[in-house]
């Protein structure tokens, strides 16, 4: 389960404002890639929170307000498809935590991310492998960051109906597969992942 060594860590060390960094939507052919960054005060109690992908989508749905509620200060941010295309998926990931970052409300002096790869970020930070079920403010980040992509992924679904978004939410499955070979590729799916895509068809 998640807890507070890492944050007691960093404000020993004489950082005040510690945020947890996450992201979603790195895996998926369709939709933006989604980072949160979240500050959680000291000993925060939020009540079955953990990793995201542990999580029923309906717990992820009723910790989402009370994690901002919560929180010192949250934002979520994103990269969008042209960007993801142009930059690939890993700069991309890089560019929307760095966004969630900056768009804290109270300026964070430190940033523990989630995995084992540093954005380039203006302050100090750290990587934390599985740091979603370890670190509370990345676990904090990981609901809001899911949550919020699951939200664009639903709002894409009543623009790109034919495309069943709101079930597989842009990830790889055989639904999504059958509706790509049926109606092409959308504004919103990522062509650089999707080069293979004729291989897919003749397997």
């Amino acid at each position: 389960m998640p807890d507070y060594s890492f944050e007691d860590a960093a404000r020993a060390k004489g950082f005040a404002l510690v945020c947890g960094v996450d992201e979603a939507g790195r895996g998926p052919l369709a939709g933006p890639v989604c980072a949160a960054a979240v500050i959680l005060p000291p000993d925060c109690e939020i009540d079955g929170l953990n990793d995201s992908k542990k999580l029923s989508e309906k717990k992820r749905e009723a910790l989402f307000p009370v994690i901002q509620q919560q929180a010192l200060a949250w934002s979520v941010a994103y990269a969008d498809v042209s960007e993801i295309d142009s930059l690939n998926i890993l700069q991309a990931t890089y560019l929307a935590m760095r966004r969630a970052v900056e768009g804290l409300s109270l300026a964070a002096d430190y940033a523990l991310i989630d995995g084992n790869r540093m954005p380039p970020l203006a302050i100090a930070d750290e990587t934390v492998v599985k740091g979603d079920s370890r670190s509370m403010s990345i676990a904090a980040a990981s609901v809001l960051a899911k949550v919020s992509r699951d939200h664009v992924m639903l709002e894409l679904d009543r623009q790109y109906p034919q495309y069943a978004f709101a079930q597989h939410k842009g990830y790889g499955t055989a639904l999504h597969y059958e509706k790509i070979n049926e109606f092409g590729i959308s504004p919103v799916h990522r062509s650089t992942f999707l080069k293979n895509l004729h291989e897919h068809q003749k397997s």
